[in-house]
């Protein structure tokens, strides 16, 4: 199969979270956007997200006011999936509902011929996309980080009836638009991001449910350390830094008293039963009645903001 031999169009399926923020990557890319979503309710919210967040682009000075408003108009929005009809590249970023999914990837398999690619967002694989797909050969995953805008990381990874020309032009695509994209050799569930942050996020969980140190301090022990070297220097390069030996014989102490458990911890699961969702809801693991949430994801965001700068 034959990949399209330009990238003009880019429609995008869902206009959550993840869909906006990629209707606002490939916009800024110059490249025709067509939004689509359930409601127009839903696609008005989109579009005032997406223009209070290109807003902050210029206020970083990583845009021009010119360049947003171009963005902006480059955007076409619609809550009919035959809008994606004619779109070189088309990406589902809908809820992980898998059924769904399955039914989108059927429609737009009529919808948009070869050698258009249709790509999924989420952190599924493609394999489990292609149930009621006939041209199975051009579905790829490619799977942003919230918030797309801000993260350049995108995963990318062809199932084993992927053709071997589209992961390459998906890579090329998403790096014209800014994005960092890394292949998977093969698929595996969770790709590589979700695995190490929830590798972490295991034992981060288990000291706390232990009673081994506080929220607290177990957070301060990730920012204060090692966390600060992460963006500068992943897992594996910091064990070449760090010195094979050293490592690998902390690793042989190490590695056996870690938590390998399959599932979370019960004190979690009694948080979740209980409606403790975290700062959704107030209370989680820490009590957000007495911290500033708001605040905290906004320092975050600003963070992102300064990594993207000294990539400029």
């Amino acid at each position: 199969m034959a990949t399209p031999a330009r990238l003009d169009t880019v429609a995008v399926i869902g206009n959550g979270i993840i869909g906006h923020g990629v209707a606002q990557v490939f916009a800024a890319a110059a490249k025709a956007v067509r939004l689509v979503g359930r409601s127009e309710a839903s696609l008005e919210r989109a579009m005032v997200r997406i223009r209070e967040s290109l807003a902050r682009f210029v206020a970083h000075g990583l845009t021009t006011p010119a360049a947003a408003d171009a963005a902006l108009g480059r955007i076409a929005t619609s809550t009919s999936l035959e809008a994606a009809a004619g779109a070189d590249l088309v990406i589902e970023a809908v809820t992980e509902d898998l059924d769904l999914k399955h039914a989108i990837f059927e429609r737009l398999d009529h919808l948009c011929p070869p050698p258009a690619v249709l790509a999924s967002s989420s952190g599924q694989p493609a394999s489990r996309l292609v149930a009621r797909v006939v041209h199975r050969g051009r579905v790829v995953a490619a799977h942003f980080w919230n918030p797309p805008q801000l993260i350049p990381l995108v995963e990318v990874c062809g199932g084993p009836e992927t053709v071997p020309d589209v992961v390459p032009w998906l890579c090329d695509a998403l790096r014209t638009a800014g994005k960092q994209p890394v292949v998977l050799d093969r698929e595996i569930d969770g790709f590589i991001g979700n695995r190490l942050q929830f590798a972490l996020l295991r034992e981060a969980l288990a000291l706390w449910a232990a009673g081994v140190a506080s929220a607290e301090a177990i957070d301060l022990a990730v920012k204060a350390s090692f966390g600060r070297r992460l963006a500068m220097t992943g897992p594996l390069e910091s064990a070449d830094v760090g010195g094979l030996d050293t490592m690998h014989a902390f690793a042989a102490f190490l590695f056996p008293s870690l938590d390998t458990a399959a599932e979370p911890p019960a004190a979690m699961g009694d948080l979740v039963r209980q409606g403790h969702r975290g700062q959704p809801s107030g209370r989680g693991i820490y009590d957000w009645s007495r911290r500033d949430g708001p605040g905290l994801v906004a320092t975050r965001i600003e963070e992102l903001f300064r990594h993207l700068a000294r990539n400029a």
